[in-house]
């Protein structure tokens, strides 16, 4: 009986695990650049009671066992790296990465992180920085004699001054990309970090090598599909019920023991 009850709460601990990465998802829907995490399950150790395969006579073995499942668990959240829709916003500084890539941003401890959100303003001295502040790598600068800026599907930039008739380019945007996307640690900010299970970052040119191209005037949309998180969420909700129900069950036949026998 105490087996089933513990069998039980972890099947309730696990649910409740899921639906607070479902209820994430949900308050990121918009979320620019936002990517959905998904919880993966494992179940615990066995108890083997009877071995599957031991001798039940000199000539014959037993074709099944006995093994009594402890539970289960949310052993990782994973990032799903599934482009979101493109919104079209018209503003010169935003900028998505159509494709696979992330832009690089300098934190200010000196470290470079990663993010899909390319809703880029102007500092004080008109270098590129995200919401944050934090500025776009490689550095870009932009003028305050700028009258237009443009942002080329494989990332260079230009910009054409008052008074000129034609454009003069500034630099380029690079995007990184990853082996393994779904192991960057997500720090919060919209921003990603490299870690072993990621790999290294490999820099380029956006368009080549795999690499995404850039769109100039518009942004990446939270890849989070409302109904598809609410059905995850009913699910979960009835799977959690059922757990509560198995440990009420117990219960009621512990309480028939004791006051039956």
């Amino acid at each position: 009986m105490d087996a089933a009850l513990w069998v039980a709460k972890t099947g309730l601990d696990a649910q409740q695990t899921r639906m607070n990465v479902i209820s994430n998802n949900l308050a990121n829907v918009n979320t620019t650049g936002f990517k959905r995490d998904r919880a993966n399950f494992e179940d615990l150790l066995y108890q083997s009671v009877k071995q599957g395969g031991a001798q039940t006579s000199a000539n014959t073995a037993a074709p099944t066992g006995l093994m009594l499942g402890t539970g289960t668990r949310v052993v990782s959240t994973e990032k799903i790296h599934q482009q979101g829709s493109l919104i079209n916003t018209n503003n010169a500084l935003d900028v998505a990465v159509s494709g696979d890539g992330f832009f690089q941003i300098l934190q200010p401890d000196g470290t470079i992180a990663f993010s899909r959100d390319g809703s880029f303003k102007l500092s004080a001295t008109g270098q590129l920085v995200n919401s944050s502040g934090y500025l776009l790598q490689p550095a870009l600068t932009i003028p305050n004699t700028a009258q237009t800026i443009t942002v080329g599907a494989d990332g260079t930039v230009s910009v054409q001054n008052y008074g000129q008739t034609t454009s003069s380019t500034l630099g380029q945007i690079q995007v990184a990309r990853f082996l393994n996307p779904a192991g960057l640690q997500a720090i919060g900010g919209n921003l990603f970090k490299e870690t072993s299970s990621s790999g290294a970052p490999v820099v380029g040119q956006p368009g080549q090598n795999g690499a995404g191209s850039l769109i100039q005037g518009s942004l990446e949309a939270s890849n989070v599909n409302v109904v598809e998180e609410m059905v995850g969420m009913i699910e979960t909700q009835r799977a959690y019920e059922v757990s509560s129900k198995a440990i009420e069950s117990v219960s009621d036949m512990l309480k028939f023991v004791n006051n039956n026998l």
